[in-house]
């Protein structure tokens, strides 16, 4: 093996384990019980946004320069400051954050020590959180290394068992857009967001093996986003075809972690519910360390130390330990208007910067970003509870708001009116 294969094996699986967020693994299984006999179309749409906007936006960012204000500094300065200030706060304490102790708590805790309290429980997970993050442990990254193989291999055993031993045959679904649905599902993983930080690392890593040419980074990143996409495609595929076995066993409401580990006590018996929730667990203790410390890092660097770095870091665990108690079910219904809203942005700056980058016009950005903003805003109050009925009316009219893309044609005639603007400017 070549220094460079090496080097893409090493940077795709760092990759992927950056987007394996213990977390996310309650979203597939989900959709294929809510979707059913139809689970394959369903993660078509689960897949487009939960792997290939993410490997598209390391891929993005590395050509725009690494960081989320170049990927977004088409649009404007202030702009690109405002969405990486946003980003950071989606990922962080907003909703990220509080979703891994919740998720620690409703797999990890509420199945094998129902005595202990949700507020208990999350007291400490984000007790154990301050003290990692404040003392930047690599202590954290050892453990990161060791708990991603076994929280694999755990799920590994689950999804083939699952595969070749069925436990029932899907049967017919309650979604009436599976495609749709499973789209801005997710949106819940965030990890179209989290990529455009993430990029900031992986380029960071392939300087320091010898990669200084945006070209070599663009296809290095690439190559590995390959491999991170197949591991993530393998398991994000099987949970969902397990939670699509496995409608007619559990009840209509059941909740995505309660489904989650009942899927893997229904395979495994006790040992399975008991191994994966405790490597859930640990892989969203880390998450959410490493996490901490991007947001302190982040607000300090950008106040120039105005902001310290541990009062950032106390202010983000209090606000998450407070936020976490609401539990995991609660957390995904206040992340859709605000992730229907930002979502389509992120697709848009993506998407431009992988076909022309700065061959494109700004105002070109900048119009596809408020047509597509001018929609996605309306989209999140009314799930938001806040409908404003004329407004969704008119959008209702809209090719493909029906299908759960209003925001699509608004953003191409945003970026046509500022194609015209270039031109008519031209030729003055």
């Amino acid at each position: 093996m070549n220094q460079k294969t090496y080097d893409i094996g090493l940077v795709g699986f760092a990759l992927f384990a950056m987007f394996f967020g213990a977390g996310n693994l309650i979203f597939p299984p989900y959709m294929g019980f809510l979707s059913g006999s139809v689970w394959s179309v369903a993660l078509i749409g689960f897949l487009i946004t939960g792997i290939g906007m993410p490997l598209m936006g390391i891929i993005a960012s590395a050509r725009a320069g690494g960081t989320v204000e170049h990927l977004a500094g088409r649009v404007g300065p202030r702009f690109a400051r405002i969405l990486s200030i946003v980003i950071i706060l989606a990922i962080g304490p907003l909703l990220a954050i509080p979703r891994t102790a919740a998720v620690t708590y409703e797999m990890g805790i509420l199945p094998n020590l129902p005595w202990i309290s949700r507020a208990v429980g999350s007291l400490i997970f984000f007790a154990i959180t301050f003290f990692f993050a404040l003392n930047q442990s690599k202590v954290v990254d050892k453990i990161g290394k060791i708990l991603t193989p076994f929280l694999l291999v755990t799920l590994l055993f689950i999804v083939l068992k699952g595969i070749f031993f069925p436990m029932a045959e899907p049967t017919p679904g309650t979604l009436s857009s599976p495609f749709s649905s499973a789209f801005r599902e997710g949106y819940q993983t965030m990890d179209a967001m989290a990529s455009i930080v993430f990029a900031e690392i992986i380029i960071a890593a392939l300087i320091f093996k010898g990669y200084k040419k945006v070209k070599d980074q663009v296809k290095m990143a690439s190559l590995a986003g390959v491999i991170a996409a197949l591991g993530l495609g393998f398991v994000y595929g099987g949970l969902m075809y397990l939670g699509a076995t496995s409608r007619s066993l559990f009840p209509a409401g059941i909740e995505r972690t309660e489904l989650l580990i009942n899927i893997a006590y229904q395979i495994l018996g006790n040992t399975g519910k008991v191994a994966l929730g405790l490597a859930v667990s640990l892989a969203c203790l880390t998450t959410s360390i490493g996490l901490t410390a991007t947001v302190g890092d982040y607000f300090s660097s950008i106040t120039k130390g105005k902001l310290k770095y541990k009062a950032i870091c106390v202010a983000t665990v209090l606000f998450s330990a407070v936020f976490a108690t609401v539990g995991v079910n609660k957390i995904v219904q206040i992340a859709v208007p605000f992730l229907v809203m930002v979502y389509p942005v992120a697709i848009i700056l993506i998407l431009l910067t992988i076909v022309g980058g700065k061959k494109i016009h700004r105002k070109v950005y900048t119009g596809a970003v408020v047509g597509a903003l001018a929609i996605s805003v309306f989209d999140a109050l009314t799930n938001a509870g806040l409908p404003i009925a004329f407004a969704n009316d008119l959008i209702s009219y809209i090719p493909l708001a029906q299908d759960g893309f209003p925001w699509i044609i608004p953003a191409l005639l945003g970026g046509l009116i500022g194609l015209a603007v270039v031109f008519g400017k031209r030729k003055q």
